[in-house]
């Protein structure tokens, strides 16, 4: 099994990022193997809404993007991991959503399927500088329909609300370990 990570965050080493390497560290452990795309280093445009993908399920945008869309459909597993930004995810992360507007019009427009066997998933990561009970709700509602472009089934989410400052995780040993095992549990296919 191998898991794509997308780091959305533009912080390195920052709290979602710190976390996604104990996810990582858990996929390993079950015998899986990871890789990384971290967005902010990449030269991404945003979607511009032309229709261009329309006629051949590829984006006319030249940029980076075309190496992504390679990983993901390579990827038996991604995992999103990005901060809370005004609620949603960051602009990096939905630039990356965005984008796969090709891929869902080569699923929906052009009725094209790259990998549609079961057992492609999706996670969200998600951290949360405050604790508001809806701080997630954006990110999780944007993640699903954006797995379901990707031809995956968004499959779990780990979520943690309360970290602000850069590398406060760290002070949380138990959420390292949760963070852990739930990598762990996606190796075992139990999430």
């Amino acid at each position: 099994m191998h898991m794509l990570i997308v780091l959305g965050s533009p912080r390195k080493n920052g709290n979602s990022e710190i976390l996604a390497q104990h996810v990582a560290k858990g996929i390993e452990k079950g015998g899986g193997t990871v890789e990384y795309i971290r967005l902010n280093s990449l030269n991404l445009s945003p979607c511009q809404g032309c229709g261009g993908c329309d006629g051949s399920g590829e984006c006319v945008i030249e940029d980076d993007m075309a190496e992504i869309y390679e990983r993901v459909d390579a990827a038996d597993r991604v995992l999103v991991a990005t901060p809370v930004y005004f609620y949603a995810p960051t602009a990096q992360t939905k630039i990356f959503i965005d984008r796969f507007q090709a891929r869902w019009s080569r699923k929906y427009v052009l009725k094209v399927r790259h990998r549609h066997e079961e057992g492609r998933k999706g996670y969200l990561l998600s951290v949360a500088a405050t604790k508001g009970a809806k701080v997630f709700d954006c990110s999780l509602l944007t993640m699903k329909y954006s797995f379901d472009a990707m031809d995956m089934s968004f499959a779990d989410s780990f979520l943690l609300k309360g970290v602000d400052h850069q590398g406060a995780v760290r002070d949380l040993p138990a959420e390292l370990e949760r963070a852990e095992v739930f990598g762990q549990e996606i190796a075992a296919g139990v999430r």
